[in-house]
Formats: structure tokens, C-alpha cells, sequence
């Protein structure tokens, strides 16, 4: 596939990284990451391989959640930087190639914003309508409380006027009324405003919580937030967080039409991902692979392995859900809301290499566009004395002795010590350390944006006659990578049959050198060390790699 035919759905084959600004690098040496120190990185972005960069809310906040309780959102909060600073930023990335979205988080106010000041100012407020008020707290399910931790209700009585507003999240984050419609005019414009500043996208918070007030048509609300996007930049995405099962999910595709959120995360997958680990037998994987739907022709699923909050596993059974806890978070303090986990990747698997580069592996090879969070392209581990799902939003670690600020590492959540503590874990040394982790994500993106039949193709789980091993094909428009992982911690033997493919090609291995004849029959055989991974990429003997890659164009 030419890149001629794909440049405008960049994002089919996109490598999004999240971080969180205030986390990633200080610039200005007051202790607090900045978009002056932000821009300083971009560098190591580029050299990963990041073709797109996601923003965690950098707005003007009272800080009570991190960020996602914000008060303006027409502004750079002053800790991190000023909008100058922000278009700086933008400026270096696109010199780069590098594309920018950024968290939408329009479900809710901090109960600080002018807005939810005038609304509850009177009942007769211009904006009282802007948010969803009650005589009495309406009926509601125990299980929509979101952090039972903290809450026990979705209604909080307001003093002043009398009434109860709704809040999804927290009290102090009330939610706006998404049916009225000047609300909805003034979130397009809030869309509107950053890509005029050169954002490519967002990246939407808690979209069924989002529409879920938005009338008797919920969906018309994205189709239209969408439509708005797209007249202003055609290349412009909806990244939707929706934890759903699939069959519910699709209809924030656009129901087949594709129309409404771009890209949708795959939670179910993420989550039997993490079963999967545990039991070191990848049927669980498979299943979700196989039973995954197929998105909308211009639309896409969001593949990762760790995002910025807990790892939920919200939609595993409770044996399920016990038996990862018991493999990957064994204490009660390393859970957190009854449904997930508040650790970083490496140490749940008690900093395996092996086990960390074949997760990493799996989720690159996967059907879809993989998503990053900062620091695992290292190995960063946690911090548990943060609060809640704060234990993993810890300092980016760039040298020995830290690197994320010249003075005070950020106190809020600080630096680890020990094993994953900077000295061992940072950029500096694993750069020069070519058998690094940060070597081998940076392998793993260059081969998969060689490999357009991951992002584009149709897929389908083979029979690996191991039950450790998960051997999955994807084909698009004459080329196929095959990709085999053994989950276990043995030898494994992998035999699967490649239909379909013509006689004497053979099977180049593009993450080491190697290649493996293709019998007439289609039968392929291997073995696998322990954590063993391999991508296999049909060719003629003697066709480089660029040309097998660009087949059918």
C-alpha cells in the first residue's frame, strides 16, 4: 500500500502518545513540566517513532482531579506555560511531523468555572440551563457511581438555590447539559478554537457519559461535533473513550455510517490482553479478536496496553478479574475501585524483559492503531504512595539522577525510588544501550509502520496447535505479515497453515534476520523460546522488504 493512498486517514496507522505536560519535562526550573520543557523532548518523540502526540488536559484547573476539573477552556493553565508558549510547541511538532490532539473533557465543569458560578448564582441565571438541575435527586443505579471511593451519590444539593445538580464524576465536577443547544454551539467552539492553534483532533473523555444527557438523539451530538470538525479540517479526529461491550459500542462509530467518533479504544481487547498474560495462554486474546467487529470503513480501533487511569478490567468476569489481580496485584492497596489496577506495566510482571517485550510486541502487531502511555517506551514503573490512579502519573524519567527538573521533582506524586527509580530506569542510558527497551519499542514502531497490513488489512486468528501460542494473519491488498507469540514461559512449538499465498515465497522475519520457506501445502512450523515473539511478512526470495510492503498499489 502506497502512502500516496493512505496520507489522509493518517490515523489508520498513527502511533499516539499520551502524556501529561505538567509530568513530562520542566522548562523554566520551577519544578512543574511546561510546554518550554515539553517542545525541549520532542526530539525523543521523533527518534521513537511517535507520529502523534495526545495532550492530558492542560487548561486552568483548581487541580482537585489532576487536571480534568477545568475552569477555562479557552486557555494554557499558568504553571504550564502561556499560549504563546503552547503554539511554540505546535510549531516544533509540526516541524517534526508530528500531529497534536488533545483531551476534551466536556462532560463536566470544575464547579469554579464562571459558567457553574453563574448557574447556580439564581434560578432564573441565563446559564442555569446549562447544566442539569432537580427539585429532588432523581433514581439511579449504585453501579454508575464512578469512584465509590469518594462518592455515593450523582446528586449534590446546591445551598444557595435549593436544588440538586448532576455530577458523574466527582461533586465538585458538575455535568453540563449537552441537549441545550447554546451548550453545544459552545463546545464546537471550543473545537474550534484549538485547530484553529493546529490540534489535528481530540481525544474524548467518557463519551457515553457525554451524550448521555443529550436528548432523545444522543448520537446527533457527535455526528454533528464531528461534521463541524471535518469542514474545518478533513483530516481532523474524534479518539472516543468508550468502555462498552462491542455490540454497544458500535453505534459510536456512527452505526456502520462512520460518521461520529474516528476511533474508538478497545477495552475488551486491552482486557483480555492482561488475562491472557496471567494465565501465560493467549485464548482470551484471541477471542476478543476474533468476536471484535469491524469498524466502519474510515474508522479505526485504538489499540494499548496502559492508559493514564487505572487498568480497568471492569469487563472481565469477577473470576477473571480475580485471577489478574492475583497474578499482577496481589496486595489490596495496588487495586483500586473494586474493578482495576494502579500499577505500571513493569512491575506487574516483576520486571520480565521477556514478558514486557512480548506484551509490547503483541499490542504493535495487533489490528489497529497502538497508543502509548509516557514512559513505557522504558519501562517506567510507579510510585503506590500516590493516591489512587495518581500512582502511575509519576515524573518522566531522562537521566540518572532524574532529569524531569533542575530543582524539587514534582511533589504531588514524586519519583521512585529503587528498582524503578530513575538510576535505573531513564532515557540517557537506554539510548546508548542498543538491547534496550526503548530500543526495541523504537524496532516494533518502524516495523509496524513498514507494515500497513496491520493497520489496513483484515485479520484473522490462526490455529497455532499450542495453546500458548497466539498466531494471528493480516492480509491487505496482496501482502501478509503473520505474527506469532508464545505467552508462556516454555519452549513452544507453533504449527499453523497460511492459505492462499503462492507458490515459493517465503517468510522473511522482520524483527530479526532470518527467513523461513513457505511449503506448497501452506504448513509452517517454528519454535519459539520462552516469551518468543515473530513477524513473518510473505515475499518472493530475492524482494526487499519496501517492495513486499507496497504490494497490490
Amino acid at each position: 500500500m502506497r502512502l500516496t493512498h493512505t496520507a489522509d486517514l493518517w490515523w489508520k496507522n498513527a502511533v499516539v502518545y499520551c502524556l501529561d505536560v505538567e509530568t513530562y519535562k520542566d522548562g523554566n526550573g520551577d519544578g512543574i513540566g511546561d510546554f518550554r520543557g515539553l517542545a525541549q523532548q520532542i526530539d525523543h518523540l521523533d527518534r521513537l517513532g511517535v507520529t502523534c502526540i495526545w495532550l492530558m488536559p492542560f487548561f486552568p484547573t483548581p487541580g482537585r482531579d489532576d487536571g480534568y476539573d477545568i475552569t477555562d477552556f479557552y486557555s494554557v493553565d499558568p504553571r504550564l506555560g502561556t499560549l504563546g508558549d503552547f503554539v511554540e510547541f505546535m510549531r516544533t511538532a509540526r516541524d517534526r511531523g508530528i500531529r497534536v490532539i488533545a483531551d476534551l473533557v466536556v462532560n463536566h465543569t470544575s464547579d469554579e468555572h464562571p459558567w457553574f458560578k453563574e448557574s447556580r448564582s439564581s434560578r432564573d441565571s441565563p446559564k442555569r440551563d446549562w447544566y442539569i438541575w432537580r427539585d429532588e435527586p432523581e433514581d439511579f443505579d449504585p453501579k454508575a457511581i464512578v469512584f465509590p471511593d469518594k462518592e455515593d451519590s450523582i446528586w449534590e444539593l446546591d445551598e444557595g438555590s435549593g436544588q440538586y445538580y448532576l455530577h458523574s464524576f466527582y461533586r465538585f465536577q458538575p455535568d453540563l447539559n449537552v441537549g441545550n443547544p447554546e451548550v453545544r454551539d459552545e463546545i464546537a467552539r471550543i473545537l474550534g478554537f484549538w485547530m484553529e492553534l493546529g490540534l489535528s483532533g481530540f481525544r474524548v473523555d467518557a463519551v457515553p457519559f457525554l451524550i448521555e444527557g443529550a436528548g432523545n438523539d444522543p448520537h446527533s451530538f457527535l455526528a454533528d461535533l464531528r461534521a463541524f470538525m471535518n469542514r474545518r479540517d478533513g483530516g481532523a479526529i474524534l479518539l472516543g473513550e468508550v468502555n462498552l461491550p462491542y455490540p454497544d459500542l458500535m453505534a459510536y462509530f456512527g452505526n456502520g455510517n462512520g460518521n461520529e467518533v474516528t476511533m474508538c479504544f478497545d477495552f475488551i481487547g486491552m482486557q483480555r490482553l492482561h488475562l491472557s498474560l496471567a494465565r501465560g495462554r493467549p485464548a482470551a486474546l484471541g477471542e476478543a479478536l476474533s468476536e471484535r467487529p469491524a469498524p466502519p470503513k474510515d474508522s479505526q480501533w485504538a489499540t494499548f496496553v496502559r492508559n493514564h487511569d487505572e487498568l480497568t478490567l471492569d469487563k472481565l468476569t469477577d473470576e477473571e478479574r480475580q485471577e489478574v489481580f492475583d497474578a499482577f496485584a496481589p496486595d489490596e492497596d495496588m487495586r483500586v475501585f473494586g474493578r482495576g489496577i494502579r500499577r505500571r506495566l513493569p512491575p506487574m510482571l516483576d520486571g520480565d524483559q521477556r514478558r514486557l517485550r512480548l506484551a509490547y510486541s503483541v499490542l504493535f502487531s495487533l489490528p489497529g492503531t497502538p497508543v502509548l502511555f509516557y514512559g513505557e517506551e522504558i519501562g517506567l514503573g510507579e510510585n503506590p504512595k500516590g493516591e489512587g490512579r495518581m500512582a502511575v502519573r509519576i515524573p518522566m524519567q531522562w537521566t540518572p539522577a532524574g532529569g524531569f527538573s533542575p530543582v524539587a521533582e514534582r511533589t504531588a506524586v514524586p519519583t521512585p525510588s529503587g528498582e524503578y527509580g530513575p538510576h535505573n530506569v531513564n532515557v540517557e542510558v537506554q539510548r546508548r544501550e542498543p538491547d534496550s527497551l526503548l530500543h526495541w519499542i523504537t524496532r516494533l514502531i518502524e516495523r509496524y509502520r513498514e507494515s500497513p497490513e496491520l493497520a489496513w488489512g483484515s485479520y484473522q486468528v490462526l490455529d497455532a496447535d499450542d495453546d500458548a501460542v497466539l498466531v494471528h494473519r493480516a492480509d491487505a491488498e496482496g501482502g501478509t505479515v503473520v505474527a506469532v507469540h508464545n505467552f508462556a514461559d516454555r519452549e513452544a512449538r507453533a504449527e499453523f497453515v497460511l492459505e492462499g499465498l503462492d507458490e515459493g515465497l517465503v517468510l522473511t522475519d522482520l524483527l530479526v534476520d532470518g527467513t523461513l520457506d513457505l511449503p506448497p501445502d501452506g504448513r509452517v512450523s517454528l519454535t519459539l523460546e520462552p516469551y518468543g515473539t515473530r513477524w513473518l511478512r510473505s515475499a518472493a526470495p530475492d524482494e526487499p522488504l519496501e517492495d513486499a510492503s507496497a504490494k497490490g498499489s
